[in-house]
This record gives structure tokens, C-alpha cells and sequence, in this order.
């Protein structure tokens, strides 16, 4: 036989799925004819199909070597180390394919590809946009045109290649799927939940769908409904990834407490083994163990915000004038974030400090928005860039220090900082608790919420300031008119207890507590925030299970910021929570007057409000542990004297004390900042910091 009919012979069998025989016949056609170039590429795939893949790269080289003007040996070729996850080279094949024809949509369609494996989004929609010149109706390009548009923070574009994309392919799960995943950021919520719905009904095995039904179902505040989808999702797939903590994160949204001690043992039992059962945020409402928040922590940034390649490896930007810092966050706008820190942002040192805003929240048009703008030299809107081109952003900008105001927080970009956008890495205000990643080099913190001796239970290096870690704004307005109790639904007289944190932060320990104080205090109420309906029907159950009537929970509706601090002066007492203390809510109700009763937690998040309650002077209120905050909570209610006398202590120091001086606190932190500074530009690596007084 000739060379050229081992070769016919070697295809009919290739075709026929007979690799090893079709390769033997290749063999023999280019025993006879060393230089046949079609055989030894047709070889190359008889490797590619048997698993011999460098002797399939080798075969494909020769030929390759012989002629180097055949596009589709390029192609081919290309098309086998991508195949192989060898994306640089498959590049360089692709590119010579289409230099020699380039009217090849199937090349510029696996360049496309290639350049999107290699994070070249920007690149890979081009190519994707070339081919679709070529064929538009090509439903894989447009398919994966619609990845690279999602990838782009592009969702409403991305969107609209899935709907081309489907029209070709109806009913295609692949592609419904992701056409969900981009309807839910661009918020249509109902559109996106028919297409998670028809997945699932095509495909019930598609777990990840159910997932993510759920979460967008939260995000709406559809609390009830996203709890029923991760009740089915941790019944089909008890092991998926975070599902336990996203069921428990609704039922405590809802204040549904069913089995609560169980559960969270088995939550805090299975972060102990390692295992990726519930978000470090959700932890923060379940356990104030130290430990147990650490180990959860450093397992989410494994897993789902990894470090990265640093590409600024080896380079240390020149020393600036001013050191330059950037706020980077989502909430850049009418935020309890942007409340408290607004003041700081305007008053920072700009003979020292060249101070940038990265923003990545929802576009706004509030008020905040528009001070915010003032506040920073630049402000940045970057919602609709990639983590990796934010970080290339910041090393273009010469950022000596990145602060991560979100942490593991709604709308978070975590994935930012582990692309290492900044020299030095800061976590501050968003978040209090370890991030567990090694990228965060820094947590702004004080000695109250992390207490000398604990810093091994955080990955990052403590910097202790001297006052509270919060910032606060010194000149919030409170609305000049106080609503009538009635208004409020509040009664005629009687102690007011009040407690407007997060339904979430209702633990039923506490709320016994509350409970029990309804119970000895005649013609006393319980404020709450009115935060979803399900909380509200659930706490008014409760308590009538524990004996007190209903409508002793007064629920107060949102309002705008100004009329919410003046509405806190019809309450008495503000009553915390554990083991997730008042924040911000707490600064609120300490700057509108009102008192705050804190119980002293074992970890960071549980010690906020005793930070904020020495800052504020007023250390009495501060308990440590649950008998003695219900003991003094009773004796504030029934003993007028001693209440009346920190409402007026208050009232006077307002003004004058550490937690409402936003420069004295701006300095701090700005000694802070510097002492960052200048250890890395000493070489040095991050160490603890104890910031002092001044």
C-alpha cells in the first residue's frame, strides 16, 4: 500500500473512533513518506484521542515544521493545547491561523476562548464580536460572548447575547442558567426566577440553580420564599457548599429559632472539621467563639477569594509626597457606612494624605452621593469593571494603601484585594471579624473589641487605636420635630425599651430577657424595627408563648436617617444584642441621646458597643454577662434616678466626648496610616500597632 493509502485508511478508521488502530496506519504512511504532512497532523489527533498528549504536540509540531502556511494545521494544533490548558501557546496558534485565513470564525471563536482563559475578557469579546461577523447565528459564540459580558460587569449586555443565544437553542439549561445569573445583578427579579425555575425543571440535578434562586430571593426580601428553596436545596444536596449557612441566615432573618441550638452546633461543629458549611458573616449571628470565626473565615477566602498572582510582585511604587490611600466600597451613598465616616473623608490631612474613592455599589443620586464627591480628591465609579482591572487600577494609580470598608459584606468585591491592588491592605468599619486571608494585612481595631492576647485569632496584623475603632460623623442633623408617641404607635406613657437592630441580631436568649423585663416593668413596650414580616410575626408568637400580649412589640417602620435619630427620644433604654452587638445602630442612638445597655460578647463583634459606650463616657452600661444586663436593665426601668442621671450626662458630653470627635479620631488614624506606611517602605513587614493617644 502507498503512504496515501495508509492515510485514507487511517482516517476511515479515526472516523470510526479506532484510534489506536487509526494511529498504527498513520505510522506506516509516514514510514513510507517521512514528510506527509497531513498524516503526521491527522497522527497528532489519534494521540489527542488516545491521551498521549505531548507526543500529539510533537506530531503536530513536525508537521507544522514541514509547512507553515497551512492555516488549519495551526488550528488544529491551537485547538489541542487549549484543549490541554496550555492557553499562552494556544494563543500563538490560533493567531498564526488566522493571520494565513483570517475569515476562519471557528479560530477567532477558540481565540476567544483562549483570551478569556487567560483573564483577556476585553480581548476575548473581541474575537467573539469578529466571529459573529462571520456567523451570527453561531449560538456557542454568542453563548460565550455572553460570559465574557458578565465577566465585564456587563449583565444587561450580557443578557441580551443569551437571548440571541436561546432563540437558536431554546430551552438550552447552560444557557438559561447564566442568562439568570446576569437578570438577577441586573435586579429582574422575576425574570431570573423563571429562568432558574425552567432550569431546575429540565434539569432537578442543577443544585447550583437552586442556590442561586435562593440567594436572589434574599436579596429581594423575599425571606420566607429564599428559606423554602435552601430547606430544598440542603434536603437534595445537604452537602453543597454554604447551603446550611444560607438556610440558617434566613431562618434567624426571620427570627425563626426552630431547633436553633442544634443547628448551630452542627454549623460550628462542621467549621471546626474544616468543612464549607455557612459564610463568616452568618457565623457572626450564630457564635462569638474566636476560633470558631477564624477557621470559617480562613476557609471562605480559600474558597471563594483566593489569593492571586500579585502582579505587582517585586515593584514598590516611588515615595510620594502624600501617601495615598483608597476607600474602596460598595456603599457610597445613603449607607450606615457613608453615615458614620463622611466627616472623616472630608477632614483628612490633604497636606499628607491624597485620598480616592473606588466605588463599586449601585449607582446613586442621594445626597450622601453628591458629598461624597466633594469629600475625595477622586472618586471613582468602577461597578462595571472587573476585579483585575480594579486592582490594575490602583497599582496604576500609585495606591500605597487599599481600606476594604466591606469586608464579608453584602455587595463585597473581596476579589480586589486579592489581586494584592495595594502594597499595604486594609480591613476597616464594614467588618468585625478576621477576614482569614492573607492578603488583608491590617484590621483597624481598639482594645476593647480585640483585647491584647487575641490576636492569634486574627489573620491580619491588629492595629489598636486609642479611643473606639468606629468612626463617627460629628455633625449628623437629628430632625428638629419629635413625633408624637402616638404617631410612633408607640403608647400614651409607660417605659419605652427599644432596640432597633437588624431582625437577625434577635437571638432568643436575649429576647427572654426582654421578655421578662415586659413582664416586671407595668405598662412597658419593646420598639423594634420593623425589618420584614416574617421577623414580626414570628417575635409576636414568641412572645405570647412567653406570656406577654403582642402588642407590647411595637414595630417601627424605616424613615429617613434624620427623622430616625429624633424619633429614638421617645424611648427610655436601648437594649443590645449578643452575641452580634449594636453598631452603628448604637452610635445612632448614643448621638440622638438615648442610653445604650450592652452585654460584653467573646469576640469582636460582640464588644462593639462597649467600645462605643467608653468613648462615650458612659462605662455603667457596659455588663458582662446576661444576668447582670437583665438585673440592671430592670433597675433602669424602675429606678428613674439613675437613668435620668446618664440621659443627662449624655445629653452634656455629647459634643465634647471621644466618640462623636471626628478629628481626634481622623488623627489616629491617620498616625495609623502612616506607621503603615512607612513600614513598607522601610521593607519591614505589617505588625501589630498600638496607636497613641493624641
Amino acid at each position: 500500500m502507498s503512504a496515501d493509502a495508509y492515510f485514507r485508511r487511517g482516517n476511515e478508521l479515526l472516523g470510526q473512533g479506532r484510534s489506536a488502530d487509526a494511529l498504527a496506519s498513520y505510522d506506516q504512511a509516514i514510514g513510507l513518506e517521512p514528510a506527509h504532512v497531513a498524516a503526521l497532523a491527522n497522527r497528532g489527533e489519534a494521540l489527542f484521542a488516545l491521551g498521549r498528549c505531548e507526543e500529539a504536540i510533537a506530531s503536530y509540531a513536525r508537521a507544522l515544521a514541514l509547512r507553515d502556511d497551512r492555516p488549519e494545521l495551526f488550528y488544529n494544533h491551537g485547538t489541542i493545547l487549549l484543549a490541554l490548558r496550555r492557553y499562552a501557546e494556544a494563543l500563538g496558534s490560533f493567531d498564526r491561523s488566522l493571520a494565513l485565513d483570517a475569515g476562519n470564525a471557528d479560530a477567532l471563536y477558540n481565540r476567544g476562548n483562549t483570551l478569556a482563559e487567560l483573564g483577556r475578557t476585553v480581548e476575548a469579546l473581541g474575537s467573539y464580536d469578529q466571529a459573529l461577523a462571520l456567523q451570527p447565528d453561531d449560538a456557542a459564540t454568542l453563548f460565550n460572548r455572553g460570559n465574557a459580558l458578565a465577566a465585564l460587569q456587563r449583565p444587561a449586555d450580557a443578557v441580551a447575547s443569551y437571548d440571541r443565544a436561546l432563540a437558536l437553542l431554546p430551552g438550552n439549561v447552560e444557557i438559561l442558567y447564566n442568562r439568570a445569573n446576569a437578570l438577577a445583578r441586573t435586579g429582574e427579579v422575576a425574570r431570573a426566577l423563571a429562568d432558574y425555575d425552567r432550569v431546575l425543571a429540565t434539569a432537578p440535578d442543577r443544585v447550583d440553580a437552586l442556590n442561586n434562586r435562593g440567594t436572589l430571593l434574599w436579596q429581594a426580601g423575599r425571606i420566607a420564599e429564599a428559606a423554602a428553596t435552601f430547606e430544598a436545596l440542603a434536603a437534595r444536596a445537604p452537602d453543597f457548599d454554604f447551603a446550611a449557612g444560607n438556610l440558617m441566615g434566613c431562618r434567624l432573618r426571620c427570627c425563626d429559632w426552630t431547633d436553633l441550638p442544634r443547628q448551630t452546633q452542627d454549623i460550628v461543629d462542621a467549621v471546626a472539621r474544616g468543612e464549607r458549611v455557612v459564610d463568616p458573616f452568618t457565623l457572626l449571628a450564630l457564635s462569638d467563639s474566636e476560633p470558631a470565626q477564624l477557621q470559617c473565615a480562613r476557609i471562605y477566602a480559600a474558597h471563594v477569594y483566593p489569593s492571586l498572582p500579585d502582579a505587582s510582585a517585586g515593584v514598590r511604587p516611588a515615595r510620594h509626597e502624600r501617601i495615598r490611600i483608597a476607600y474602596l466600597s460598595a456603599d457610597f451613598h445613603g449607607h450606615a457606612t457613608s453615615f458614620l465616616a463622611a466627616r472623616l473623608f472630608e477632614r483628612h490631612d490633604r497636606g499628607r494624605f491624597e485620598v480616592h474613592a473606588i466605588s463599586f455599589g449601585p449607582g446613586a443620586s442621594d445626597a450622601m452621593r453628591a458629598r461624597l464627591r466633594d469629600a475625595f480628591e477622586r472618586f471613582e465609579d468602577v461597578s462595571a469593571m472587573t476585579d483585575r482591572d480594579v486592582a490594575a487600577l490602583l497599582r496604576g494609580r500609585g495606591i500605597d494603601i487599599a481600606v476594604d470598608l466591606k469586608g464579608y459584606t453584602t455587595n463585597a468585591r473581596t476579589g480586589i484585594f486579592a489581586q494584592r491592588a495595594a502594597p499595604v491592605q486594609v480591613s476597616f468599619l464594614g467588618y468585625p471579624a478576621t477576614m482569614g486571608a492573607s492578603y488583608i494585612d491590617y484590621l483597624i481595631a481598639d482594645e476593647r473589641v480585640v483585647p491584647p492576647g487575641h490576636d492569634a485569632f486574627y489573620t491580619e496584623r491588629v492595629v489598636r487605636l486609642p479611643v473606639s475603632y468606629q468612626v463617627n460623623d460629628g455633625t449628623r442633623p437629628i430632625a428638629g420635630r419629635v413625633p408624637a408617641r402616638a404617631e410612633a404607635g408607640l403608647p400614651a406613657s409607660g417605659f419605652v425599651f427599644a432596640c432597633f437592630n437588624t431582625s437577625w441580631k434577635i437571638t432568643p436568649r436575649f429576647f427572654s430577657i426582654w421578655m421578662r423585663l415586659l413582664a416586671t416593668v407595668p405598662g412597658s413596650v419593646l420598639w423594634l424595627l420593623s425589618d420584614n414580616a416574617d421577623a414580626t410575626r414570628n417575635l409576636r408568637r414568641e412572645a405570647q408563648r412567653q406570656g406577654v400580649a403582642p402588642d407590647r412589640l411595637v414595630f417601627a417602620p424605616r424613615v429617613a436617617p434624620a427623622e430616625h435619630l429624633a424619633r429614638h427620644r421617645l424611648a427610655d433604654l436601648f437594649l443590645d444584642t449578643l452575641p452580634c452587638n449594636a453598631h452603628t445602630t448604637a452610635s445612632d442612638a448614643l448621638w440622638a441621646g438615648l442610653p445604650v445597655l450592652t452585654c460584653v460578647g467573646g469576640a469582636f463583634a460582640g464588644r462593639v458597643a462597649a467600645s462605643l459606650l467608653e468613648a462615650a463616657n458612659l462605662p455603667e452600661l457596659v455588663t458582662h454577662d446576661a444576668d447582670a444586663y437583665e438585673a440592671l436593665a430592670r433597675r433602669l426601668a424602675l429606678e428613674p434616678g439613675p437613668l435620668s442621671a446618664l440621659r443627662a450626662r449624655l445629653a452634656q458630653g455629647r459634643a465634647s466626648c471621644a466618640l462623636f470627635d471626628t478629628d481626634r479620631f481622623r488623627r489616629h488614624l491617620e498616625a495609623a496610616y502612616t506607621a503603615m506606611a512607612e513600614r513598607y517602605r522601610r521593607g519591614e513587614p505589617p505588625a501589630a500597632l498600638s496607636i497613641p493617644p493624641g
